[in-house]
């Protein structure tokens, strides 16, 4: 009698573990592409109903079987799963062991102003909120920076992330990934550069991107202005006049703005100003720490809306080019 009950649980258990293993390698009964929404501090119980009736899975029962007979009920990641008509179940349950979520991205670009990174931020439908309407530093107190200027502290990149990561985290790691770069060019500078430290550099190079639109004139634009700090000159440079303007400016940079004194006037102030103007890029960073060692101490945007620019040695070749290139110009206006 024993025999023939032990002969009924095992025929049972491997009818049991034939019909599992079909379970887990079938494909999954969606008919095309779809998102599915792991929400986070769900079950596997709550998890696999959910699933049968979205009839994604046919048996829930054995998906939270398997899910604590392989132990890995406590491993699966909430996010969103990109589930195809050739996934099957096994596959599934790796895609969330791994943690293989849908991402989303947001590009900050090089040259952005905080408050205008903060705007692209503020808009992402796939971030969760807790930045929006803070202040500059309640924001960078939330990021765990408090006290430091938020200007240029971010590296401009395209950033991946998962849906509803929140912008704290997604802010923290553009703070972290400039503070590597920074770091970085700041030990591998050139010697005896005039900055005294990598936030120098950081400031000089925000300058720089606002400066350059041509990738290759970045160290030589950032060789010139090396070269008046070492003069003593002051460096006259309009992205930062603009910068102390604030929202006051209109988009047309008058005589009068060169002669109102702002911290971050470099026409009525000596030195650099004091914090970054902008986000500055890895070639912007670079230029600045190995800038090119040149005699230009002046230069001036070309009229043929290139973005290119006249380098100059002297003060009587750079009013010339001015004349070319920007006087006679207004004057056709």
């Amino acid at each position: 009698m024993i025999k023939k009950i032990l002969g009924l649980i095992l025929i049972a258990s491997s009818a049991l573990a034939v019909d599992v293993y079909f379970f887990l390698n079938k494909p999954l009964g969606v008919e095309s592409e779809e998102i599915y929404n792991f929400k986070p501090g769900t079950s596997v119980a709550a998890l696999a109903r959910d699933l049968e009736k979205k009839n994604i899975i046919s048996n829930r029962m054995y998906f939270s079987l398997w899910a604590r007979v392989t132990g890995s009920a406590r491993k699966l990641k909430a996010g969103e799963y990109l589930i195809s008509p050739d996934l099957s179940t096994l596959q599934l349950f790796t895609l969330m062991q791994k943690g293989k979520v849908r991402l989303y991205s947001l590009t900050l670009i090089e040259g952005l102003t905080f408050k205008q990174m903060m705007q692209l931020v503020n808009k992402s439908p796939y971030l969760t909120h807790y930045l929006t309407d803070l202040t500059d530093s309640q924001i960078m107190q939330k990021i765990g920076y408090a006290g430091e200027h938020p200007e240029g502290r971010f590296f401009p990149d395209t950033y991946r992330f998962p849906k509803d990561m929140s912008d704290i985290d997604l802010l923290k790691k553009a703070y972290e990934e400039m503070q590597q770069r920074l770091d970085k060019s700041w030990q591998q500078r050139d010697a005896n550069l005039p900055l005294k430290s990598a936030y120098e550099v950081l400031i000089l190079a925000s300058i720089v991107e606002k400066e350059s639109a041509i990738a290759e004139e970045r160290s030589r634009i950032a060789g010139v202005f090396i070269n008046r700090l070492r003069k003593g000159m002051r460096l006259q440079t309009d992205p930062t006049v603009i910068y102390g303007i604030g929202d006051k400016y209109k988009g047309d940079i008058r005589f009068k703005h060169l002669r109102t004194d702002t911290p971050y006037n470099t026409y009525t102030r000596k030195g650099l100003p004091p914090t970054p103007i902008a986000m500055p890029g890895q070639g912007a960073l670079d230029a600045v720490s190995r800038p090119d060692s040149t005699e230009y101490i002046y230069f001036v945007a070309m009229s043929d809306k290139s973005g290119r620019h006249i380098f100059s040695k002297t003060l009587k070749e750079h009013e010339q080019a001015v004349d070319v290139h920007q006087r006679k110009r207004k004057k056709k206006k």
